[in-house]
């Protein structure tokens, strides 16, 4: 199947070749760690170090390190910095207390998503947020616009800081032995600022596995430091280096969307799955008018098979014979043992137990509808 052609990016003259992609600030200790590499959101990045079998499993049994560097990390502030951050995103930023995250996603004026992000509220006028990586530069543009005309800055220091995350079941007891004891006082979803090994950084209960676990922004120059002490705390608890291939199969067992995949411009939050996060307020933010008066015209569901056939991302799903929709993401689960998918399907959901075909190249595949998330992490105590 040939690739779609993609436009230029906006200000790159047709004809005149993509920038080379961006290196992580931890990109030797990736190579001497004997990453495989790929181009992702406009960074060269590691696919995987070993088996990915192996990392997906250490997350889930044990812990998994990932560099998360490419994502954009922003910040905005001022007087002005909740309210016209309650214009700009879906959610309301004014109401988090601080030290609270939230997921919450930027729209255009239509209810397409633009992309999702998770905001920090650091101080009573601070906040920090990160954004997916090939959005970056649509982003800023955007948020730069809509906080036009509120007291607020706003500052992309993505290429000044890394992001380094720890997720896994030992995960904090990891974080513990590297000598971040702050981590043991955060609660899920929770974020503060701390000093770590002498940096400052911020530090966030969040992920994108499905797993207890934390990430933390610092300095760039920090960034060697901080891994290597992460690398060394880590040893006797099972802790693995994880590619994005890895992340990928874990977040979709979680059932997390991916953009460009769940969620794109053509895509309301609630066709996406993400319908619980569109919440009524009083005041007004982008693409809210357009929520209110645009059906919802496909749903997001997950599904599963038998075997061994993973459904990949376009592939046709059929109901009762009829090409329905389509898969956005699909793989062969490596804790489940079977394949299972994200579809959307356009009209009314189909029901859990739904038996649907998916068409995995000419042959027609059985699976059946099933609840989102796939995997759920059981309950365990901090192992010391």
């Amino acid at each position: 199947m040939t690739e779609p052609v993609t436009p230029p990016a906006p200000g790159r003259p047709p004809g005149r070749p993509p920038a080379p992609p961006l290196d992580s600030p931890l990109d030797s200790r990736h190579r001497a760690a004997g990453a495989k590499f790929t181009d992702f959101g406009g960074w060269r990045l590691p696919l995987r170090f070993g088996s990915e079998l192996a990392e997906h499993q250490a997350v889930r049994q044990a812990a998994g390190l990932f560099d998360l560097s490419h994502m954009a990390q922003l910040e905005v502030g001022g007087p002005g910095a909740a309210d016209g951050l309650d214009f700009a995103l879906l959610g309301a930023p004014s109401l988090q207390a601080e030290g609270r995250a939230a997921y919450s996603m930027i729209l255009a004026q239509d209810g397409g998503v633009i992309d999702d992000l998770i905001v920090y509220r650091l101080g009573r006028e601070r906040f920090f947020i990160i954004a997916n990586a090939a959005n970056r530069a649509v982003v800023v543009e955007a948020l730069a616009r809509r906080l036009d005309g509120f007291d607020a800055t706003l500052a992309d220091v993505t290429l000044e800081r890394a992001l380094i995350a720890v997720q896994g079941p030992r995960a904090l007891a990891i974080m513990r032995a590297a000598g971040l004891v702050r981590a043991a006082d955060l609660g899920y979803y929770r974020a503060a600022e701390a000093e770590w090994e002498g940096w400052p950084v911020v530090l966030a209960r969040t992920g994108y596995t499905g797993e207890d676990g934390f990430e933390v922004s610092c300095p760039k120059a920090a960034a060697g430091a901080i891994w290597d002490r992460l690398v060394l705390a880590g040893r006797p608890f099972g802790l693995a280096r994880v590619g994005l291939a890895a992340r990928d199969t874990l977040r979709l067992e979680a059932g997390m969307p991916l953009y460009g995949h769940e969620l794109d411009r053509q895509t309301t939050p609630a066709e996406g799955g993400q319908g619980a996060f569109v919440r009524p307020k009083e005041t007004d933010f982008v693409g809210r008018a357009a929520l209110a008066d645009r059906a919802v015209s496909k749903h997001l569901v997950g599904l599963i098979g038998d075997g061994r056939r993973a459904a990949r991302a376009g592939y046709p799903v059929l109901i009762d014979g009829q090409v329905r929709g389509r898969i956005t993401s699909g793989a062969l689960s490596p804790t489940l043992g079977r394949p299972i998918a994200l579809a959307s399907i356009n009209g009314p959901a189909p029901a859990v137990g739904t038996p649907v075909e998916v068409d995995i190249r000419g042959q027609l595949t059985p699976f059946q509808v099933t609840s989102i998330p796939f995997y759920r992490k059981p309950n365990q105590k901090d192992e010391l």
